[in-house]
């Protein structure tokens, strides 16, 4: 018998959720509810929807940021855009008919991928989610990469030991605040002084100014850089970029770049195809695994 998931993408701002069949496919209208401002009221909110669709899945996926345990049902650590008391929700008990399993975002993004999208044909894959932040997700050989606790991912690696700029996560330096869309501002302002929105640089890029596509430029080699890395440690078939900031990356430059450099084998770099309902498709299809 074929079976059906509830897959739920839980961010910041907003929920979105979805039925999702054993392919991968959306097999419902997709809604979009905004993020209640609490936890007490999120849970609420996953409650509702959760008591909706529970007699016409076979399981509930739910992705959602910060770290995840290997077990699926706690959240090791939350993120600055989840309330206070997020991590502590007990994702087991809002279903007592099926099971609820819980990942990180970037990891149900890059199982979206490898199961149904961009990276499907390669059992070695990484996903990069570059937006305000970079999410991460890894395949390896045909499995998502959790670590010892399920923390595996993070794309808080030295770029540099200059001190020079503070990371999100506390720290110097990371890729993040290098290929993220703060990394972009952080680079104009770099070039120009002026500290714009990464709206106002693309658009300025779209009209030719030159201080926004050098910026774009040196952006798109510190995400190439990092990539690199990325590649010389995990010897990768692909990697897939998506999130809003994605198609302002030069995916032929930054596989050129790495591939030129590498010194494990050559890898290709491109798009993610399942845009941003890959969180939830990818949380349905885990919880058909569980």
């Amino acid at each position: 018998m074929k079976k059906i998931a509830l897959g739920i993408d839980i961010g910041g701002t907003k929920i979105f959720y979805a039925k999702v069949n054993e392919k991968g496919e959306i097999i419902s209208d997709v809604i979009k509810e905004y993020t209640p401002k609490t936890s007490a009221l999120i849970e609420d909110k996953l409650s509702q929807i959760i008591k909706k669709y529970e007699n016409e899945v076979n399981s509930i996926g739910i992705a959602t940021a910060g770290a995840v345990n290997n077990q699926n049902n706690a959240i090791l650590s939350s993120t600055a855009n989840m309330p206070e008391g997020y991590q502590n929700i007990n994702f087991k008990n809002l279903s007592h008919k099926l099971s609820v399993v819980i990942e990180n975002d970037a990891n149900c993004a890059a199982w979206a991928e490898f199961k149904s999208g961009a990276t499907s044909e390669c059992n070695n894959a990484i996903i990069l989610t570059l937006g305000t932040g970079v999410g991460g997700g890894i395949i390896t050989d045909g499995r998502l990469l959790k670590g010892k606790s399920g923390a595996a991912g993070e794309m808080h690696f030295k770029m540099s030991v200059d001190k020079k700029r503070k990371c999100t996560c506390g720290e110097y330096d990371c890729f993040e605040i290098y290929a993220s869309g703060l990394g972009l501002r952080l680079t104009y302002k770099d070039i120009t002084g002026l500290d714009i929105s990464t709206y106002d640089i693309t658009d300025k890029a779209k009209n030719n100014d030159k201080d926004a596509i050098l910026a774009i430029k040196k952006w798109n080699e510190y995400i190439a850089i990092g990539i690199l890395g990325l590649n010389n440690i995990f010897d990768t078939e692909v990697v897939a970029l998506s999130g809003s900031m994605a198609e302002f990356a030069d995916c032929n430059f930054i596989e050129n770049y790495v591939n030129e450099k590498t010194v494990t084998t050559k890898t290709k770099v491109t798009l993610c195809t399942k845009g941003v309902y890959a969180g939830l498709i990818g949380a349905g299809l885990i919880s058909l695994t569980k």
